[in-house]
């Protein structure tokens, strides 16, 4: 499994390399979530994962790096192109929508 640090993604942010897909419950991602993001559900990402496009690269996002390692696996077997972020939100220095 690929993974970028929290610093990779914030300076890969706006330059069309990948997209971020936080994969945390709806009230985590009240708190705050990295601008741009698309937000889906762990629990949703198999009904929803036809939203995603097996052309892009994803960067999968959680609280710590759990959830979004299993989303990550997940995609993959299904012939996505993704990417964990390592740590989640815990270690997001980067501004927040």
């Amino acid at each position: 499994m690929r993974q970028m640090t929290p610093t990779e993604v914030q300076n890969g942010l706006g330059s069309n390399e990948f997209e971020v897909v936080d994969v945390r419950e709806v009230s985590e991602v009240a708190q705050g979530k990295i601008p741009g993001a698309i937000h889906i559900p762990l629990g949703l990402l198999e009904f929803r994962m036809n939203e995603l496009d097996k052309n892009k690269t994803y960067v999968m996002v959680c609280r710590s790096g759990g959830r979004s390692s299993r989303a990550t696996q997940f995609l993959e077997y299904y012939g996505y192109n993704v990417i964990n972020m390592q740590g989640g939100m815990m270690t997001w220095q980067g501004s927040t929508e």
